[in-house]
C-alpha cells in the first residue's frame, strides 16, 4: 500500500519516523506544513520541514524533538554582539541548512526542489514534500495583536491568548506538484498527531487540498495529539481552550469531519470512543504515546494494520 502523511511539528515527525522504519521510500511520502516558515537574518527557515528532515535523518535533538543534537550557538552569539535580534534559536549546524536552502531558492529552485536536495544530502530516503512552493504564513490574532506563528510560539512562548487564526497567502497558493501527485497515487492518508490548527489546517487551507481529501476514495486515518485533555507536546490544548473548542480527542476529531474515516485515540480516552463514532468515524483505541523509537514503530504498525 502507498501512504501519504500530513505532518507538522514534533508529533508529526515522530510518527513519520515510525512509518519510515517499516515502509520503503516508494510507499511513503511525508507532506509537511510550511505555514511556520519565516525569514531570519536573511535566511529562509522552514521549522516543520527541518524537524521532520532531521528526525528522519537521525539528527534531531532527543531532548527538544527539534533542532540538531550536539548543537553549538557561536554564530547566534556573534549576531547578538552585532546587535541582531536572536530570540529565534538557530544553531551553527542548523544555520548551514538555512544558508543552503536560501542559496538554492535564490538560484531559482522551488522550495520542493530545495527540500529534496537537502533531505538527500542528509541521507533521508523517503520523500519529504512541502505543502506548497508558494508562501503561506500562519497569523494568529492574540491579546497583543496579530503575530506570525513563530513570533507567538518562540518569542512570546505561546503566552498571549489566541482568538483567531488566518493563513496569509493561502488563497493565492497552489499545492506543491509532488503533494498532489502523492495524493493521487496513495491508498492511505494519515493525519499525524500534529496540532490541527497550526500544523494541519495550513495544509488544508491551500486551494484544492481539502476538496481532494474529501473526495479521496482510500482510507483516511487521523491520530489525536490530545491525550487526557492535554497536548502530548506543544500548545494545542491551550489554543483549543482559547478558541472555545473542547480540549479533548473529540474536539480534535471534530476538526476532521468529512476528512477522516478512522480516528485513533489513546487508551486513556477509551471512554470517548462512542463520541468519536457519533461523528461518523470509526474509533480505534491504542497507546499513542511515542516516548521511544520502538513506540513510534509500534504505532506506525498499528496504523498500517488499520489501513490494511
Amino acid at each position: 500500500m502507498n501512504y501519504l502523511t500530513l505532518a507538522g511539528g514534533v508529533g508529526g515527525a515522530k510518527l513519520a519516523l515510525g512509518l519510515s522504519r517499516i515502509l520503503p521510500p516508494s510507499d511513503l511520502t511525508v507532506v509537511v506544513n510550511t505555514g511556520d516558515d519565516e525569514e531570519f537574518h536573511g535566511l529562509h527557515v522552514s521549522p516543520d520541514v527541518d524537524t521532520v528532515m532531521y528526525t528522519l535523518a537521525g539528527l534531531s535533538n532527543p531532548e527538544t524533538g527539534w533542532g540538531i543534537r550536539g548543537e553549538t550557538f557561536n554564530a547566534l552569539e556573534r549576531l547578538k554582539a552585532y546587535g541582531a535580534d536572536n530570540w529565534f534559536n538557530l544553531g551553527d549546524k542548523d544555520l548551514a541548512t538555512h544558508i543552503r536552502r536560501t542559496h538554492l531558492l535564490l538560484q531559482g529552485e522551488s522550495l520542493s526542489a530545495a527540500t529534496d536536495s537537502l533531505r538527500r544530502s542528509l541521507g533521508v530516503a523517503h520523500p519529504i514534500v512541502p505543502m506548497s512552493d508558494d508562501p503561506v504564513r500562519t497569523m494568529l490574532t492574540t491579546t497583543i495583536g496579530e503575530l506570525p506563528m513563530q513570533t507567538w510560539f518562540v518569542k512570546h512562548r505561546c503566552e498571549p491568548a489566541v482568538s483567531s487564526i488566518r493563513f496569509a497567502g493561502a488563497a493565492q497558493a497552489q499545492p506543491s506538484p509532488s503533494f498532489m501527485q502523492a495524493l493521487r497515487d496513495c491508498d492511505t492518508l494519515v493525519f499525524c498527531p500534529s496540532n490541527p490548527f497550526v500544523s494541519v489546517a495550513p495544509i488544508l487551507a491551500v486551494p484544492g487540498v481539502r476538496d481532494a481529501i474529501e473526495r479521496f476514495d482510500g482510507v483516511r486515518i487521523a491520530v489525536s495529539p490530545i491525550v487526557g485533555g492535554q497536548a502530548i507536546k506543544g500548545p494545542a490544548a491551550k489554543m483549543m481552550g482559547e478558541l472555545g473548542i473542547e480540549s479533548s480527542c473529540v474536539g480534535v476529531a471534530k476538526q476532521y469531519l468529512e476528512l477522516c474515516d478512522i480516528f485513533v485515540l489513546d487508551d486513556v480516552d477509551a471512554d470517548r470512543a462512542p463520541d468519536i463514532e457519533s461523528l461518523g468515524m470509526r474509533a480505534a483505541v491504542t497507546n499513542t504515546m511515542m516516548l521511544t523509537d520502538e513506540d513510534k514503530v509500534r504505532l506506525a504498525e498499528y496504523i498500517c494494520g488499520l489501513a490494511a
